[in-house]
């Protein structure tokens, strides 16, 4: 796992920051992973189907020596569910944060740098675009 650096601005302490090159990969679960479901079924969680390419590209970003969190909707009630259909399927990880809002249209605001790659269907390598995003006014 990368090891966080120490980090100053004007000569005091800040948060400290990944090496460069490294990312802190936050993925969701349901309908990024896995097919979507919704929290109101909990029993479908742990047989639900993996798509395809997901399990590939997540690992080969843990072993290149990214940070993976699975960042998901579900409770805190169904952790073990989770936990066990990851480890069954082999995802490698480091953590697992339960709670995210539900509903989408998520605007992430933040001291640090955030890149936001939605899921449209396919789990591939990610390329380089240009997009419009919404900023601070100056």
């Amino acid at each position: 796992m990368a090891h966080l650096h120490d980090a100053f601005d004007n000569g005091k302490r800040i948060s400290p920051k990944l090496p460069e090159g490294k990312k802190n990969f936050l993925i969701d679960i349901d309908g990024t992973i896995c097919e979507d479901i919704p929290n109101e079924e909990p029993g479908r969680m742990a047989t639900a189907e993996i798509y395809e390419g997901a399990l590939e590209i997540c690992n080969g970003w843990y072993d290149e020596g990214h940070i993976i969190t699975f960042f998901t909707s579900r409770t805190e009630a169904h952790r073990a569910v989770t936990e066990e259909w990851l480890q069954r399927h082999g995802f490698k990880y480091h953590g697992c944060l339960f709670g995210k809002p539900r509903g989408g249209n998520y605007h992430w605001i933040d001291n640090h740098i955030v890149r936001a790659t939605r899921y449209d269907g396919k789990f591939t390598k990610l390329v380089e675009r240009q997009a419009t995003i919404e900023a601070f006014e100056e």
